[in-house]
């Protein structure tokens, strides 16, 4: 059974936490993860990527010269896709890229990548996370205290005002509800902070 370090907010071990394996315990799947992750960017593209075929051209039906005798080349319309301002041939469409993998595929693919972020010592555990007032110097005077520059998502577990309004200005931070953790904010973040009273409710999301 895989723990973690229990820190406060300057930083100081204060404790471990346990981790239970059957929520934990997803490690060697990355082949998972890569198609999950896929999954999601495909389903993010909005598709709408357009062109016009020479049916949808806006111009006159009428033959452009007759057909022989001006030494010019046979042409029955202006909307020719060979013509210039006319149809474009075999042009991007509107389209649903979205597809969706079994559920039981990304729920180990969600459990694999949090465990990967265990074994790499990328989730750090604090005993609160409250904050006295929103503001963005607190949470970045706890980032330091934690030792965290890079890429960071916070987990929670319903409304957290005070720490949603410390956050949202910095660059590269992002809060999330442990009910929408998804495999590519997982991969997409350095480090997860996450505080211990909400461990039970991350254990039965990856369950």
């Amino acid at each position: 059974m895989p723990e973690v370090q229990v820190r406060n907010q300057s930083g100081d071990i204060v404790g471990t936490i346990p981790l239970n394996d059957d929520a934990f315990g997803g490690e060697g799947k990355e082949h998972l993860i890569h198609d999950v992750v896929v999954m999601q960017l495909a389903n993010r593209r909005r598709g709408t990527a357009s062109t016009k075929t020479r049916a949808a051209i806006s111009y006159s039906t009428a033959k452009p010269w007759r057909q022989k005798g001006t030494g010019r080349a046979r042409a029955g319309s202006r909307r020719s896709p060979i013509w210039r301002g006319g149809g474009i041939t075999f042009g991007p469409a509107p389209r649903d890229y979205s597809y969706k993998l079994p559920r039981k595929v990304r729920k180990q693919a969600l459990r694999a990548a949090v465990a990967e972020k265990v074994k790499n010592n990328e989730v750090i555990v604090i005993d609160s996370l409250e904050m006295s007032e929103p503001k963005t110097k607190l949470f970045n005077e706890l980032m330091r205290n934690l030792g965290i520059d890079g890429s960071t998502l916070v987990l929670l577990d319903g409304e957290n005002r005070n720490l949603q309004l410390s956050v949202r200005n910095i660059p590269g931070v992002k809060t999330l509800q442990i009910k929408g953790l998804n495999v590519y904010d997982l991969v997409y973040h350095q480090k997860i902070i996450v505080s211990r009273d909400i461990i039970p409710g991350l254990e039965e999301v990856l369950s």
